[in-house]
């Protein structure tokens, strides 16, 4: 019985590193990479950025795609997949309204 005391008892944290170990550089372009990614799908969605869209999306797209191969831990590439995604359709939008020029 103290044994499921002290598993209810433990802290939760959120931290996207499985290993215990802290990845700063990882987590802080993981973060990039979903927050300009969001931010690409928006401007994707307005007719007059659609160069902003266009360059933010490659940008984040590049950024993204580099993260995933260095990442170490899983609940990381789940993040950077959404930002991944979200930085692509902005892309595309972005490209469908008029592209880079």
């Amino acid at each position: 019985m103290p044994e499921t005391i002290k598993a209810s008892a433990r802290r939760l944290e959120l931290t996207p590193s499985t290993d215990g170990k802290r990845h700063p550089v990882q987590s802080g372009l993981t973060a990039f990479t979903l927050l300009a990614g969001v931010v690409a799908f928006v401007a994707g969605l307005i007719v007059r950025l659609h160069v902003a869209a266009s360059v933010l999306g490659v940008a984040v797209l590049v950024a993204g795609l580099y993260t995933q191969m260095i990442s170490v831990a899983r609940p990381q590439r789940i993040v950077l997949m959404a930002g991944v995604v979200a930085a692509f359709v902005g892309t595309c939008l972005g490209i469908a309204h008029g592209g880079f020029g």
